[in-house]
């Protein structure tokens, strides 16, 4: 009887550190056979909760982590003092660690036999060119293993208690970049066929861009009175959101002082989040 009492007693402990290594907040030695190559890792819209626990466990068996500035800042605390952090932001109107050379130093670690986390905000494969990055090491016959992330194009209006669908106001929802304006020669967007959708339009990087992107739909037939939010730095402690139209969205992001990371939603959707209809 006193044998099995302490046994239970002991269960707590004994999960709670199976916890800790499973997720990988548990700062212990890496008992376990390190990863071999690269993993590409989404981290999630800034929140350091908000990443996968496959994830967050790869991040603790990291001999390297090349990390982007949307990626969660919180997790780099915990790593351990002998991983190895590289800094690989792209700044808004700002410095820019180029391409190329984060392809090269993912290359070049996993070759000297290091495991490599490339820890991403959001999803790596939305507009966060990880697939240039998984090419990069394919062809240096260094293997990868992808590991998808909650993409902040659907986080980030959840958060803000903004749906992108519901079944009684938007059947589909469109993620477009805005990180080049519409009569760019290099834009890939149909934005006349955009301003004809009844749904729900999320932009990513159009901060810069959204007078340009605004009077290019509303020339398109958009409602110049269609709802939309600009949040700004969503998912972390100073998140906030503004409220507006598609004709006013320039004018009030400037007025707010909002600045990147922030996401723009365009739709009727937009209301859910204020029914006192205040924007219109």
């Amino acid at each position: 009887m006193v044998a099995r009492r302490r046994q239970v007693r002991g269960r707590p402990l004994r999960d709670a550190v199976v916890e800790g290594l499973r997720e990988g907040t548990l700062n212990a030695p890496r008992f376990r056979e390190r990863p071999a190559g690269v993993a590409l890792v989404g981290g999630g819209p800034g929140d350091a909760d908000l990443i996968t626990v496959r994830g967050r466990r790869l991040l603790a068996e990291a001999d390297v982590v090349v990390a982007d500035r949307l990626a969660p800042q919180g997790l780099l605390d915990e790593l351990a003092a002998d991983v190895e952090l590289v800094d690989a932001s792209k700044i808004p109107y700002g410095r820019a660690m180029a391409q190329r050379e984060i392809n090269r130093i993912l290359v070049e670690r996993a070759k000297a036999g290091r495991f490599v986390v490339r820890l991403k905000g959001g999803d790596p494969y939305v507009f966060g060119r990880g697939y240039e990055e998984v090419l990069a090491c394919a062809e240096a016959g260094i293997a990868v293993t992808v590991v998808p992330g909650v993409t902040s194009a659907v986080a980030v209006p959840a958060l803000a208690g903004i749906p992108v669908t519901h079944r009684a106001l938007a059947h589909e929802f469109t993620v477009v970049s805005g990180h080049v304006a519409p009569d760019h020669p290099e834009s890939l967007v149909d934005w006349a066929a955009l301003a004809r959708m009844r749904g729900t339009l999320v932009l990513l990087m159009a901060v810069e861009r959204i007078g340009a992107i605004a009077q290019t739909l509303i020339g398109h037939g958009k409602d110049p009175a269609t709802p939309a939010a600009l949040v700004q730095d969503g998912s972390m402690p100073g998140q906030r959101a503004v409220y507006t139209t598609l004709a006013d969205a320039a004018r009030d992001l400037a007025a707010a002082g909002v600045r990147p990371p922030a996401i723009v939603v365009l739709g009727p959707v937009v209301a859910l989040a204020r029914p006192d209809d205040r924007a219109g």
